[in-house]
């Protein structure tokens, strides 16, 4: 047996895709020697893998790096990840820090790490982004039920408000060989269901073999998965409305494997903004895609991304927003609060909107989102679904979700950790989830 290395632990901040990066920088420090151990525990090397979606993505990357030298203040600290890429300076004069890696480099952190001694100033490796011009496979297996694969990387979008271009570079994707063999590897880990990830999903076949041209399309990618054996569920993250073509929808209508839950970005739902933002679609297109999804999956969830208080966003462009989700059929949101991020067109933009506003308007949109969802769930009463169980004891209760991301409690059963149980859902608590009855084990 290899002798270890020493202890390492892990805490990701923002999307699935860092998710599943941060669990292949796992891997190869296990391979390496290191053992993996919980973030709460004390460890020899701390890794924090970063967001920089919003300001408070920042502010909360200094509040991790306080809590892991709490548990060793000795501990080797390494900051990986898109804030990393974007402010690799500032992040090395926080006190604590001693390595800071940037977006190409961080897939080789095990290379950095043989002197754990602490530094006065943490050392960077970050490269020019336009040298982010390949792709490193990754998913997240181990910790998790559901595993996130991730297929594309970076972005081509010139979206005037956010900075990931800047932080991970143009974009590319894995080849559709190596998806199909990670997908293959996780599905025989007896992990039920994989999440496609990415910056752009959508924009998959791009830089497949280094090239800028198109060797498959999404669609390609979605028919390929759907015919590797052995996996219970396949689900797509984040897509872009102008790229998730009506094709799509109608193959995932049919699939045994992908479930009907989509997550669509809208950001505004006024075309002038969306201008503004340089979208690359209007609220037309969305409305299209939202009916096509109904129409073929009545019972699909649909997620909807929406900023407020983007410059220039006046009380009655908002309320065209806020009309347009309150009379679409989509079952709930996630409200982002514009926030000014440095090196983007629009902290250069007139109409700043008052931050006050800002947060009435936020709180606006989660407010309608909350009967959004309450609504959905309530249609669903009396249908029969599969439920995935997660691995956490909530206070003596597991949660899973069904094919349609409703999610659902029973009492605490280890027994029914990463099963598939066949379920007809019965009544909406005070906490907004789904209590069910059972209705027969799915055979797996």
């Amino acid at each position: 047996m290899m002798e270890s290395k020493g202890k390492v632990a892990f805490h990701t901040l923002g999307c699935k895709l860092n998710f599943a990066e941060t669990s292949t920088i796992a891997r190869d420090f296990s391979a390496k020697g290191f053992e993996k151990v919980s973030f709460s525990d004390p460890a020899d090397i701390y890794v924090i893998n970063t967001c920089s979606v919003t300001a408070n993505a920042d502010k909360e990357t200094k509040t991790i790096i306080r809590s892991a030298l709490k548990q060793n203040p000795e501990a080797f600290v390494a900051i990986v990840g898109c804030y990393a890429q974007l402010k690799p300076e500032e992040i090395a004069k926080i006190e604590g820090v001693d390595l800071v890696l940037g977006a190409t480099e961080k897939f080789k952190l095990t290379d950095y790490v043989h002197d754990l001694t602490k530094r006065d100033l943490g050392e960077v490796h970050s490269c020019e982004i336009q040298d982010a011009d390949f792709f490193v496979g990754s998913y997240s297996i181990g910790d998790r039920t559901r595993a996130f694969l991730k297929v594309q990387d970076g972005c081509d979008y010139k979206c005037t408000y956010c900075t990931i271009p800047l932080a991970r570079g143009i974009s590319r994707s894995d080849t559709m060989e190596n998806v199909l063999k990670n997908a293959k590897e996780i599905s025989e880990r007896d992990i039920k269901e994989i999440v496609l990830t990415g910056v752009n999903i959508g924009d998959y076949g791009k830089g497949e073999f280094g090239n800028k041209k198109h060797e498959h399309t999404f669609l390609e990618l979605v028919q390929n998965l759907d015919k590797v054996e052995g996996i219970e569920r396949l689900r797509i993250s984040s897509i872009e409305p102008n790229l998730l073509k009506n094709e799509t929808i109608d193959f995932v209508a049919q699939s045994d494997t992908f479930v009907p839950h989509f997550h669509i970005p809208l950001q505004s739902g006024s075309n002038e903004l969306l201008g503004k933002m340089k979208r690359r679609y209007r609220k037309e297109v969305y409305t299209n895609r939202v009916e096509q999804i109904k129409a073929t999956m009545p019972h699909a969830c649909i997620g909807v991304d929406v900023i407020v208080g983007f410059p220039g966003e006046t009380d009655e462009l908002f309320m065209e927003t806020y009309n347009f989700l309150n009379e679409l059929d989509v079952s709930y949101f996630h409200v982002f609060t514009y926030s000014e991020r440095a090196n983007t067109e629009a902290a250069e933009m007139d109409g700043v909107v008052d931050k006050a506003v800002r947060k009435k308007r936020s709180k606006m949109l989660r407010i309608l989102s909350a009967k959004k969802k309450r609504a959905f769930y309530e249609s669903q009463l009396g249908t029969t679904s599969k439920v995935l169980f997660e691995a956490d004891n909530k206070e003596g209760w597991i949660h899973g979700f069904t094919e349609n991301y409703i999610k659902v409690k029973t009492h605490w059963d280890p027994a029914l950790v990463n099963q598939l149980l066949e379920i007809r859902l019965t009544e909406i608590d005070q906490d907004g989830l789904v209590r069910f009855e059972e209705v027969s084990e799915v055979a797996l």
